[in-house]
């Protein structure tokens, strides 16, 4: 029996034309015509029924002012449709081939590969002791929809998953349906630009809701899973660690943000805690719901003595359960726990100091109802909630702070200055003796709380570390445990913020360390001084201590972004791989074990892409088990939207890092040819030749500037950040967002191929590159994601921008950007063997459905970027396009 009862193409259909009713409803006869017309020249031409597009050219043309709004509004509606629509393909997909038992990449897939390989019981479980995959949510400003809008779209989700797979009446379906038109119509009626820049709290706000529901809803599910996968491979099967946990960047992240002030992280911090523990009152109300044992039926120690317990912390409250829920033992049990969960944000005595205390009593629940014969109801009804408070704590999910490393150093200079210490004057070598002396004494040598006589920027940094103090206490240290210092290039760069964790009392060497203090490596100069570096800082003593008291465990982030910004996308890439083999070797080398931070943003060209098969691809050696990633923007709604595929996606991570943790284990790690080697050292430097050549030349920047809607993407209101570090206009000052999106827009996706083509030319040995593609993850995936980045690009659509620029300009550019293209087109296909750049059919069915729409779009936008002088309504019709086009690409920055 077929489980679902709508298809891909009945959806868009469907929901095609209620859009198309709802603007027919609110707009003139003669904007829904302009709309029809222009959708029908794009369809026309890429079917080939036509010879150019001289009609779409024209419609867009004959638009007044109000036309162009509505031609922005109605294609940019269609694709969050269309959106919605395909995510529901997806979710068939799943289910399908779950119940067909074909599945791919499932926690029970990666279960099978242990099994089928000979590994034990013991060898499994000790492979899932080293696994720990922490997806770290940022609020990088990618996402480019308003709140509300969003939250239309999740109730006709919502609506498209029970026409899909309820079994219902007609008349039950005609009733949903209509819920569907009165959804789509408010959507359209929607004011879709948002009229204010958001607050980092908003932003923490929006993370919150995907952390809060879809993610708190699903990890037992994943959970669940894998326990079940070990019970059908395993007789006696090992216990499932904490495999996942969640880490946020939302509110914290100072790197290039003034907005984010102490008060704001105190509220991030503030508002998790009540929303984790508002989720765990209503789970808790659901087990006082399912635990009615009769007590003159059932009995439990376990249960009794945590009663006995509790009676020394909220004694009145064991007595009004009791008299409440006579002869129900599980529920006064429940009830009591309840109310202490209750109380830990409120100012009555009680609550819980910790998590660890509230593990420990519903451990006891769980032990009770065993012990009370009440397996079944322990594993259905309590196991869950155990993965929950062990998984989110009180904190939901921890933060990571991070400023620029600049921050640091002139607040350290000032803060000394102050004391008469000349720390500014000092060489790099008499700061790290200075630093460590001073972490290694007992008394402070600056007082944080003193900002008289220091600058705004210092009396921020010095007034974050002795807030830190203040959040470990309240929150306690797991809610805020990890300093990422942006750019770091010196040893003393780290050593700066122990030195003002230390003086704060989050250190004190060598007993207690609570803080990871998390290098940034994202520059060429750093990644190269990489052993320098980390040699020095392990041979130090305070930071040594530090590490020894943080599990020997070094964190270290991989900067992707601004490294295909500084070297192109294949130069980055091997940089990257280059150098996590050689920091993974210098932590071995001081018996350190490493935990890498990837910095991937949501494009290709920042990092994007499959996260399970980029995990796949990662050195061997570097593959610890112990693995985090940042999730941004865009993504994270794609990811964690619905919960269906919020749960595939983390059983696909948990499937790749297991696979890969066994075979870093049990697979000999064969050391890179050299003649691989070779090539893709002279590759990569060919490429980062080609890419740097184009961006240093004389008028490029300018060219960028005419080209693309690069302001009108830093005037979005997409986040709370300023677009530019400096508030320059310039490559290297601009942040790696609106670079990338201003390029999406183009459909000229430079940052994710410039530089490729004349890189794979310079291999002349055809034979060697394919067998590179075949036998080595890495230049597979590196090609494969190249190939969708070149996919999404149409030439014809980026020579309608160019026309944008000067005569000069543009035959300076145009021409070398376009012989890339085709040069870079041409070898992945060769290299790969494939006849069209998109292997996946279902992608390629993708795009095709949504090409002839974002033309429209395109064309929109050109037209208004063309107007020196546009009214309001134009200027919301040319954000609107850029808005219809990311959704239109699935893709901002």
């Amino acid at each position: 029996m077929d489980l679902h009862s709508r298809s891909v193409r009945e959806d868009v259909r469907e929901l095609g034309a209620t859009l198309g009713d709802a603007m027919r409803a609110h707009e003139s006869p003669a904007a829904y015509d302009a709309v029809e017309a222009a959708r029908t020249a794009a369809i026309d031409y890429r079917r080939g029924d036509s010879d150019d597009r001289d009609a779409l050219r024209a419609v867009v043309a004959d638009a007044d002012v109000d036309g162009y709004e509505d031609l922005a509004r109605a294609f940019a509606g269609y694709f969050e449709l269309v959106n919605l629509a395909e995510e529901r393909e997806r979710v068939r997909e799943l289910r399908r081939s779950e119940a067909e038992g074909t599945l791919a990449d499932s926690v029970r897939g990666a279960v099978d590969v242990l099994a089928d390989a000979g590994a034990s019981a013991d060898e499994v479980g000790e492979i899932l002791d080293d696994v720990h995959v922490v997806p770290t949510f940022t609020a990088h400003p990618t996402e480019a929809r308003r709140k509300t809008v969003k939250a239309h779209l999740k109730r006709i989700r919502e609506l498209l998953e029970e026409l899909d797979e309820h079994r219902l009446t007609p008349r039950e379906r005609e009733r949903t349906w209509r819920r569907v038109e009165a959804n789509v119509e408010s959507l359209w009626t929607t004011r879709r630009v948002r009229e204010r820049q958001p607050t980092p709290f908003d932003e923490a706000r929006d993370v919150q809701f995907y952390l809060a529901n879809a993610v708190y809803d699903v990890v037992p599910d994943v959970y669940a899973d894998l326990d079940d996968a070990l019970a059908a491979r395993y007789d006696d099967p090992p216990e499932v660690p904490e495999v996942l946990a969640f880490r946020s960047w939302a509110g914290s992240d100072r790197d290039g943000n003034p907005y984010v002030t102490t008060e704001t992280t105190e509220r991030v911090l503030d508002r998790q805690r009540r929303l984790v523990t508002e989720r765990y009152l209503d789970d808790l109300d659901d087990l006082l719901g399912a635990l009615s044992m009769d007590g003159t039926r059932v009995d439990s120690a376990a249960a009794a003595d945590l009663l006995d317990d509790a009676s020394d912390e909220v004694p009145r409250v064991v007595e009004q359960v009791a008299e409440r829920y006579p002869d129900e033992l599980f529920r006064q049990v429940v009830a009591v726990v309840r109310e202490r969960v209750d109380r830990v944000t409120d100012v009555q005595p009680g609550g819980y100091a910790d998590a660890d205390e509230l593990l420990a009593d519903v451990r006891a629940l769980e032990d009770g109802l065993r012990e009370a014969g009440l397996g079944k109801v322990a594993d259905e009804h309590v196991a869950p909630f155990l993965r929950r408070v062990k998984t989110f704590g009180f904190h939901l999910a921890a933060l990571d702070l991070r400023d620029h490393r600049e921050k640091h150093t002139h607040a350290v200079g000032e803060a000394l200055a102050r004391e008469g210490i000349d720390y500014d004057g000092m060489s790099e070598d008499e700061r790290v003796e200075f630093l460590t002396e001073a972490v290694l004494q007992d008394d402070p040598v600056v007082d944080l709380e003193d900002t008289e006589g220091v600058d705004d920027e210092t009396a921020r940094v010095l007034g974050r570390f002795d807030a830190l103090a203040d959040w470990h206490r309240e929150y306690g240290p797991d809610a805020i445990d990890a300093y990422c210092i942006s750019m770091t290039e010196e040893p003393s760069h780290v050593l700066e913020v122990v030195f003002l964790a230390d003086q704060a009392g989050v250190l004190s060497l060598p007993d207690h360390a609570g803080l990871d203090v998390v290098p940034l490596l994202e520059t060429r100069s750093a990644l190269s001084n990489a052993r320098e570096i980390l040699g020095t800082l392990f041979e130090n003593e305070a930071y040594g201590a530090l590490v020894e008291a943080r599990e020997s465990t070094q964190e270290i982030m991989l900067g992707y972004s601004d490294s295909n910004k500084e070297n192109g996308f294949l130069a980055a890439n091997w940089q990257l791989d280059r150098a996590q083999r050689n920091l993974a070797a210098i932590c071995e080398d001081h018996g350190v074990d490493v935990r890498f931070f990837h910095g991937r943003g949501g494009s290709i060209s920042r990092g994007g892409g499959p996260m399970n098969e980029a995990l796949l691809a990662l050195p061997k050696e570097t593959v610890t088990g112990d693995v985090k990633f940042t999730q941004q923007g865009e993504s994270i709604a794609e990811t964690y939207g619905n919960p269906r595929i919020a749960e595939r996606e983390l059983e696909q991570m948990l499937n790749a890092q297991v696979r890969a943790r066994h075979a870093a284990i049990a697979e000999d790690d064969p050391d890179v040819p050299d003649e691989w080697v070779a090539a893709m050292e002279e590759m990569a430097e060919t490429a980062r030749e080609a890419y740097r050549d184009l961006l240093d030349s004389e008028g490029f920047v300018e060219y960028f500037e005419a080209v693309t809607p690069i302001d009108v993407v830093e005037d979005l209101n997409l986040g709370s950040r300023p677009a530019s570090r400096t508030g320059e206009r310039a490559v290297e000052d601009l942040r790696a967002i609106p670079w990338v999106f201003s390029w999406t827009q183009t459909r000229c996706v430079i940052p994710g191929w410039y530089g490729l083509g004349a890189g794979l030319a310079a291999c002349e040995d055809d034979a060697l590159l394919e067998e590179m593609y075949e036998e080595w993850p890495f230049f597979r995936t590196t090609l494969d994601n190249a190939a969708l980045a070149l996919a999404r690009s149409e030439p014809e659509i980026t020579h309608e921008y160019a026309a944008l620029a000067p005569d000069d300009l543009r035959e300076r550019f145009q021409p070398r950007i376009d012989a890339e293209y085709e040069q870079a087109r041409d070898e992945v296909l060769a290299v790969t063997g494939r006849d069209d750049l998109v292997d996946r059919a279902w992608l390629r069915e993708s795009l095709d459905r949504r090409n002839p729409y974002v033309d429209p779009l395109n064309f929109l936008q050109v037209e208004l970027l063309d107007r020196k002088h546009r009214s309001p309504s134009a200027e919301r019709a040319l954000r609107l396009s850029v808005m219809g086009v990311a959704a239109g690409m699935q893709n901002t920055g």
